[in-house]
């Protein structure tokens, strides 16, 4: 059981990898094709005009948010990983 569990896991991993890199590839991999037929004037490049963002304290906000909340999971799985090997340890 527990090997097919970890192919399983194995499995979802390269899932969703192969799910990351098609979701990215398609504008990765676009590109501006001539006209069909050859004839007609080609359209002006387009320009992308960038007028803001998000602020760089709003991006530490979030990233400490993050780390934050990581830290908390991290911290509740392993008492609960302890508690549930204590408790083994005592019925056994």
């Amino acid at each position: 059981m527990k090997r097919i569990t970890r192919i399983l896991g194995i499995l979802t991993g390269v899932a969703g990898a192969l799910l990351g890199i098609l979701a990215t590839s398609s504008a990765a991999l676009a590109y501006d094709a001539p006209p069909a037929g050859g004839g007609g004037p080609a359209s002006p490049p387009v320009q992308v005009i960038t007028n803001g963002g998000m602020a760089g304290w709003q991006i530490a906000l979030i990233a400490l948010g993050a780390a934050l909340l990581a830290s908390i999971i991290a911290v509740l799985a392993d008492r609960s990983w302890l508690a549930r090997r204590h408790r083994s340890a005592a019925s056994a």
